[in-house]
């Protein structure tokens, strides 16, 4: 045990000792508490002191921006003095009212840039907002990453781990397996090495190959074109040997020998047709919508004179199928690149490419985005409109379903798709039309809308597209009661159409007029069925791509265009049959779509659509009338016809008794 040690105890004091400790220790404390109490109230002060100057900190930012709205205050004060000293400084109560003007003018400009502030700073929050959900979605990634990261650090620990373990626990049982390896590594490197070797060398055949094959395929394009050249060369030799042999012909100082053998050269030629011309593809003879490229011409007494213009067709055709449009294709890939056909939008540029003409590989697209433009109201409200339509004329058939199935084998009979009443595309037509019959049923059906449709149908290549486009053009590109019994619409365009000839091309005008030759009887099946079956396909399709955009003004700006065309042509006809036969079939033979269309949208200007539209009233309202005036003469007739008629009953009438 430890032992204890006794603790030294201070001496006992005496009572003075004892007293002054006393007093020292009162002394002591008091002094404490002095100095704890000094530094209380310091302590206190300095917490005064620091809330007077927080205190004092905010007075001043209050009297700052008291400031701060005093000085705009005054400045408003100023500015409102400025224009009080101008106002009551003007002479006149004109100035004043320009001044005053000028202020309502500067107060709605700071309007709207304080809306476009607005609409600035609510963008700029939703930008922001934007942002912040992306930074959250970003730290949510570097979380996730890190994440995996971690584990794949963790996977790579234990590897090594297990790594280790075998390395230490194999000892020299492993060397062995460990030498193995290496030289099963070796030996692949050596594969390695001669698959790289064996790898050069088949590259470098294939760059032989391929600079080989596209060496053939250069010499073939240029062959290709280089017979192209030829076969359009033949053509236009062939051209004009039957044009001069048109010349012999017309040429009465022949002998009739010489006169026979014209005849008996031309009646070869038009046997032999285009057997001697080199074909290098049949499929040629058709575009790909399947009309003819060289039309056929159904003018007897014109024959030669039609083997001449399909020769200048094809020698055309054959000259600029390569190249001519490549300026044009690039020019809609540039419009139409990174746009769907929802965000299309009417705009000048878009206006002037249509009137170019839209390449094949867009033209379904662009169409379909002009026919829905023009009818969205109608589709939003009815969206499954055609199915329904389909099904109620399936479930109850219209009288005109009759007249539809016999204009369904009369339409468009020398394209590839409708040629066979077994076609698909004849079918397809056919419920197009009948669902169309019931849209409108005002109208039902009109001969011409067949065309209209099946025309539709081989660019859309959809039912239900080509039927919207079919409603588009009745309803909202054409005017009212063009497709009517009456067709008092259509009757007034061709009235116009002879005002604008008149104006417009005024030589044959009057060229017309002296032999008596009426526009209508060519133009009104122009207008009726836009062209279709009028027109070769290139040029057509190029008219129905302006036509779907501007409206029906584009038929007349290629009407008259048509008729400038071929003006000298048709002025140098002094008969007025010769002229119909020639109108029957001439726009058939245009070759320059180019410069028809230069003629149509530049030298027709001014066509202003507001001069078409009074055109129109006005020829409409003198129909209306002149129809009123005839059925007052039917009325009329008729009433004296049946008054006349009692009369002479009265007059004959005996009794039986006298008989």
């Amino acid at each position: 045990m430890t032992p204890t040690v006794p603790l030294a105890l201070p001496p006992p004091l005496s009572l003075a000792e004892a007293g002054q400790v006393t007093r020292a220790e009162r002394r002591d404390s008091s002094s404490l508490l002095d100095s704890w109490s000094r530094r209380t109230k310091r302590s206190s002060s300095s917490q005064r002191l620091l809330q007077e100057k927080e205190a004092l900190q905010e007075e001043v930012i209050a009297q700052k921006e008291l400031v701060w709205i005093l000085h705009r205050a005054l400045e408003a004060f100023q500015l409102e003095k400025r224009s009080c000293a101008e106002f009551l400084a003007a002479s006149g109560e004109q100035e004043r009212m320009e001044l005053l003007q000028h202020r309502e003018r500067h107060a709605a400009e700071l309007q709207e840039q304080l809306q476009e502030a607005r609409g600035g700073q609510e963008d700029l929050r939703n930008s922001l907002q934007l942002r912040d959900a992306e930074v959250a979605a970003l730290q949510d990634d570097i979380r996730r990453l890190t994440e995996r990261n971690n584990t794949k650090q963790e996977v790579i620990m234990k590897l090594c781990d297990q790594l280790t373990s075998c390395l230490s626990s194999g000892g020299r049982s492993d060397s062995q397996s460990l030498t193995q390896l290496q030289q099963e590594v070796e030996n692949l490197k050596d594969d390695m090495e001669a698959y790289r070797t064996q790898n050069c060398f088949l590259n470098s055949e294939l760059y032989q190959l391929t600079h080989l094959w596209r060496t053939s395929s250069q010499q073939e394009t240029s062959l290709m074109l280089k017979c192209s050249h030829l076969e359009a060369r033949l053509c236009q030799v062939e051209s004009r040997y039957l044009g001069v042999l048109r010349q012999l012909q017309e040429n009465k100082a022949l002998e009739p020998a010489q006169r026979g053998a014209v005849q008996k050269m031309i009646e070869d030629a038009l046997k032999g047709g285009l057997k001697g011309v080199i074909r290098l593809d049949m499929a040629r003879d058709h575009d790909e919508y399947g009309f003819q490229i060289v039309p056929e011409y159904e003018v007897e007494d014109m024959k030669l004179l039609a083997k001449i213009q399909a020769l200048e067709i094809r020698s055309h055709n054959l000259l600029n199928q390569d190249g001519a449009d490549r300026p044009l294709i690039g020019r809609w890939a540039q419009f139409l690149a990174g746009r769907s056909s929802d965000d299309l939008c009417a705009s000048p540029e878009l206006k002037g490419l249509l009137r170019g003409g839209v390449p094949r590989e867009y033209r379904q697209q662009v169409w379909t985005w002009l026919v829905r433009a023009r009818t969205r109201s109608a589709r939003e409200r009815h969206p499954q409109r055609y199915q329904q339509l389909c099904e109620k004329s399936d479930a109850s058939p219209r009288p005109v379903s009759r007249q539809i199935q016999l204009d369904l084998h009369r339409t468009l009979t020398t394209n590839q798709h409708f040629s066979s009443p077994s076609s698909p595309a004849v079918q397809q037509l056919r419920r197009v039309l009948l669902a169309f019959s019931w849209q409108n049923p005002v109208i039902g059906y009109c001969q011409g809308l067949n065309r209209l449709a099946a025309l539709a149908l081989l660019v859309l290549q959809s039912e239900e597209e080509a039927f919207w486009c079919l409603v588009a053009v009745v309803e909202n590109i054409l005017p009212p009661d063009y497709y009517t019994k009456q067709l008092l619409a259509s009757q007034a365009d061709q009235r116009v159409l002879k005002d604008f000839l008149s104006e417009k091309l005024p030589r044959l005008s009057a060229h017309l007029q002296l032999h008596s030759v009426d526009v209508s009887l060519v133009c009104f099946n122009w207008f009726l069925v836009v062209f279709v079956e009028s027109l070769p396909s290139d040029l057509l399709l190029r008219l129905w791509d302006a036509f779907l955009y501007e409206g029906s003004k584009v038929v007349f700006r290629y009407a008259l265009a048509l008729f400038k065309y071929k003006e000298d042509d048709i002025l140098k006809i002094q008969d007025g049959v010769e002229i119909h036969q020639y109108l029957r079939f001439f726009t058939k033979t245009i070759t320059d779509g180019r410069r028809l269309t230069s003629i149509a949208f530049s030298d027709m200007n001014p066509f202003p659509g507001r001069l078409l539209r009074n055109r129109r009233v006005l020829h409409l309202q003198r129909l209306q009338a002149e129809l009123q005036d005839l059925e007052d003469q039917q009325e009329e007739f008729l009433t004296e016809n049946l008054t006349e008629n009692r009369r002479d009953d009265k007059e004959l009438d005996v009794s039986e008794d006298e008989f």
